[in-house]
Parts: structure tokens; C-alpha cells; sequence
């Protein structure tokens, strides 16, 4: 599997560089799927919490915590931007939405 790893260059700019590395994903180890997140943050760390929302009704079921560094958050911030714009390459424009803000479905908070 390549990893795209992002290396810092000059200051703010960053540089990309691919490298393979081996990725071992245990039998037991079930994809999920999320449609809200809340993200969450202190000095060292940005927390993501992976809800699924059940339609038509006031709940959400967690499916995944990820806490990660907040350099390793712009990193992602980054990796996930270069990939979206591929994607849109490949498939065209995402929409936002009918009739929902795609924000309303992110939550953050800062916590101490």
C-alpha cells in the first residue's frame, strides 16, 4: 500500500513524497460507516469521534474514537484536500447536499 506522507519544506510549504509500506489488517477488522463527526482538541491532541446517525431521529451511535497530534491533523487536513480534488478529477464536483449545511454535521470543540 503507498502512504503519501507529507515532509516539511521551507518554512510552511510542504513537499510530497510516496513511500510503500507494509499494512497488516486483521480478519476481525469491520469497515464502519459515519455520516457526522464531532472533533475535538487540547494543545496536544485533535480527537475525532465517528458517529452514525440514525435517520428521522435525535441519535447517533459512535462507531470510532481517533485521537492523533495536531501536526499529524494538518497533515491529514492536507493529504484529504489533495484527495478530494483528485477525486473531483476523476468524478466530477461534489455537491453539498439538498436542503443541509455540510457543516452541520461536524461539531468541534476545544476541551482541557
Amino acid at each position: 500500500m503507498s502512504e503519501t506522507t507529507l515532509i516539511p519544506e521551507r518554512g510552511q510549504q510542504y513537499c510530497m513524497t510516496t513511500r510503500e509500506i507494509a499494512v497488516n489488517l486483521p480478519p476481525n477488522l469491520d469497515p464502519v460507516y459515519s455520516n457526522r463527526i464531532q472533533i475535538a482538541y487540547k494543545e496536544d491532541e485533535v480527537t475525532f469521534l465517528f458517529l452514525h446517525e440514525i435517520p428521522n431521529t435525535n441519535q447517533a451511535r459512535a462507531k470510532a474514537i481517533v485521537s492523533i497530534s495536531p501536526r499529524h491533523a494538518k497533515s491529514l487536513l492536507d493529504v484529504l484536500g489533495n484527495s478530494l480534488r483528485d477525486y473531483e478529477g476523476k468524478f466530477g464536483k461534489i455537491e453539498p447536499s439538498q436542503g443541509a449545511q455540510p457543516i452541520e454535521n461536524v461539531t468541534m470543540r476545544g476541551y482541557s
